[in-house]
């Protein structure tokens, strides 16, 4: 059986820029989530937000809205109906904790009535498909079985879960019990997201839950770029191809801004996934963390495609 492979919304990593780069380069994703966006209180999209709604030629693109206000999400979806999109994403998952703090993101799942109250108002006027991204909860994955209560009561294009509670963010243990808890009694189509960063985890994956028709990968898929690719079948990525890459994105950058510093410190922050590619990049890693300037960044970049080996997968804690 096909599986759908999306990829997932990294705020501040995979923005248009990074997007219509590295599916330029690498691709194999399905769909490719934009992240998240939060509706302003005047109902006005930004600039900012414009632009990275803005379409890239050959990629499935679906936007991700974050609020726990029914009307803004709902302007949200029309707005980008408007723009020619045809789902709408929810993020219930992100664990930040000025996200949470306001309510949004994985701190909505603190309130499932609420929760249940947003849902009868979005899906009893929603322009277009309404999927969503969720967690467990906020601090106990028993917290699923009320919240999946809530899903199953409403026509979710699409219940992408990250089997971890909102209080550990990326670290500890994948709850894949309770994710196959929710593919067994979910009554909307399921995509799995979490910790899925080598084609051998995948493959380990597919071997546990072979009905499972999608899954998202985020962080994986940046740490190394050709990995959508390779779970299509294909080829791993070159050190030439991962110059070309990281020269391109870097040019891009630096036209999308018109700066090289904030270029240079976009590239870091890429970096900071990518170098878990490479043999011995930990050292390297931390220096680049720690360099000043975009002369500093260019210098630590070519030592390290000078120096070290390349690796066929990304390893290591990708945090």
């Amino acid at each position: 059986m096909m599986i759908r492979r999306d990829l997932a919304p990294l705020d501040g990593i995979t923005k248009t820029v990074f997007r219509r780069v590295w599916s330029r380069f690498f691709g194999g994703a399905d769909r490719c989530f934009i992240p998240f966006f939060s509706p302003t209180p005047q109902h006005i999209l930004t600039p900012r937000d414009r632009r990275e709604l803005e379409p890239i030629p050959g990629l499935v693109q679906i936007p991700q809205v974050m609020t726990c206000k029914a009307e803004d999400f709902l302007w949200a979806a029309e707005t980008v109906r408007d723009l020619g999109y045809e789902e709408v994403n929810l993020n219930l998952g992100c664990p930040s904790g000025t996200v949470t703090a306001k309510g949004k993101g994985a701190g909505f799942l603190a309130r499932p009535e609420e929760l249940a109250q947003f849902f009868d108002l979005v899906f009893a006027r929603a322009p277009l498909p309404v999927s969503v991204k969720t967690r467990l909860g906020i601090q106990s994955p028993e917290e699923f079985g009320r919240l999946l209560e809530i899903y199953n009561s409403y026509p979710i294009a699409c219940l992408t879960i990250h089997p971890r509670v909102q209080k550990q963010k990326y670290r500890g243990q994948v709850y894949r019990d309770m994710f196959a808890m929710a593919l067994a009694e979910s009554r909307n189509p399921v995509c799995y997201n979490g910790d899925l960063r080598t084609v051998e985890e995948f493959s380990e994956f597919r071997s546990a839950f072979p009905k499972v028709e999608s899954v998202m990968v985020g962080r994986g898929a940046v740490a190394d770029p050709a990995l959508l690719r390779k779970l299509q079948g294909g080829p791993a990525a070159s050190r030439e191809e991962l110059q070309h890459f990281t020269a391109a994105l870097y040019r891009e950058y630096q036209v999308f801004y018109g700066q090289v510093n904030p270029a240079s410190q976009r590239m870091k922050e890429v970096w900071f996934y990518l170098i878990h590619l490479f043999e011995g990049g930990e050292r390297y890693g931390g220096r680049m963390r720690r360099s000043r300037g975009p002369a500093e960044y260019e210098r630590i970049e070519a030592e390290i495609f000078r120096d070290l080996p390349l690796r066929d997968h990304s390893v290591g804690d990708l945090i």
